[in-house]
């Protein structure tokens, strides 16, 4: 499994393929980076609805996995494709959205590390 974050620039209608096949591709720009990487995904069968939550400029994290294959053209020339599948699409927006409650104190209800209850350290070095 690999993860990628970035924010939304593509969303794609989903293409039903055959009777029993479906898939939907988006695009996700890494902003953050020194150099901008932009990558595309799809998503296939049960998972295209995982986009109907999300529109363009919204920022995920992506979860997928590499898939690869090989095909013979007619002319017996073979060429490989990689296709990224994500499985799970997360909200960034979400985790750093204002007025949401920053807890700050993890463990209120123990002493700080390396201390006894006098507060004399008992760490060695």
């Amino acid at each position: 499994m690999y993860e990628f974050r970035g924010k939304i620039e593509v969303l794609k209608d989903t293409e039903k393929i055959n009777e029993t096949f479906s898939k939907r591709e988006f695009v996700v720009n890494d902003e953050d980076d020194r150099y901008p990487q932009v990558v595309q995904f799809e998503l296939m069968q049960d998972k295209v609805g995982l986009l109907d939550k999300f529109k363009i400029g919204d920022r995920v994290n992506v979860a997928f996995n590499i898939r690869g294959r090989e095909w013979t053209s007619p002319q017996g020339d073979v060429r490989y494709f990689v296709s990224l599948n994500a499985w799970k699409i997360d909200s960034l927006e979400t985790a750093n959205a204002p007025g949401q409650p920053v807890d700050s104190a993890p463990f209120p209800d123990s002493e700080p590390f390396g201390m006894d209850e006098e507060g004399i350290d008992d760490i060695p070095f």
